[in-house]
Parts: structure tokens; C-alpha cells; sequence
């Protein structure tokens, strides 16, 4: 994807208001702690995902994006490129068209297949970096 595009698609994600955060961590030291807390901390409503965490100081944290009680806007992904293959399957089917692979969890055949089912995707772009 040509950075121009790239840079419109960060800015229009960065709009919408309800985000997920698949692979949020309990963790302070893992990036899917630190991007779900600075998600909320920019005033996003965020939903942690991630089958092996029960909460995140304190707020519940959901298994799939099926269990989310509000559709998201935008999901970043923060979890190995082969876990990323049904994250993508799963949003398309809640009909979530816009996702974030943080560096190291996208591939070719992620992108690929987020291209088939009609996702828009950034990858190689950090939300940490572009939030300034």
C-alpha cells in the first residue's frame, strides 16, 4: 500500500471511537498492554481480547470479538501472524472492516486475505508511534 494511503487510512481509523485491542495483555512489559492503555488514555472506548487474560486491572477482558457488547469501529491485532488469520476471519464476519496489524503481526498472507475479504489494513505502522 502507497504511504499516501496508508496515512489516510491511520487518520480515518484513528476516527472512529469504539476500538478492540486483540492480544491486550495484563502485562505492563507487552505491547498489547501498552497500546490498549494508551487507547484509553487518547479517550477511546476499548475492549481487551484475548482468550487467556480474565481482566485487565481491574476490566473484564473477552474472549473472541464475538463476545464484545459493542461492535468496534477498528481492531488493533497484537498477536502472531497465525492467530492473525482468524482474527481477520472473525471481523469480517462481525462485519469490522478495519484492522491494525502491529509490526510482527502482519504477513503477506494476512494482507493478502485482508485484501479478498474486503478489510482495510495498516500494517508495519505502530498505533503507539502515529498517536504521537
Amino acid at each position: 500500500m502507497a504511504r499516501i494511503a496508508m496515512d489516510k487510512l491511520i487518520k480515518r481509523m484513528f476516527k472512529e471511537k469504539i476500538w478492540a485491542v486483540v492480544g491486550a495483555s495484563a502485562n505492563p512489559d507487552k505491547y498489547g498492554y501498552k497500546v490498549y492503555k494508551r487507547l484509553l488514555k487518547e479517550g477511546y472506548e476499548v475492549y481487551a481480547v484475548n482468550p487467556n487474560c480474565e481482566a485487565i486491572e481491574g476490566v473484564k477482558c473477552y474472549s473472541r470479538l464475538a463476545d464484545l457488547p459493542r461492535l468496534p469501529g477498528a481492531v488493533s491485532v497484537i498477536v502472531p501472524p497465525k492467530a492473525g488469520i482468524g482474527v481477520l476471519e472473525e471481523a469480517a464476519g462481525r462485519n469490522i472492516k478495519k484492522l491494525w496489524f502491529q509490526p510482527g503481526a502482519e504477513s503477506s498472507e494476512i494482507i493478502g486475505k485482508a485484501q479478498q475479504l474486503g478489510l482495510e489494513i495498516v500494517y508495519k505502522e505502530c498505533v503507539l508511534i502515529e498517536l504521537g
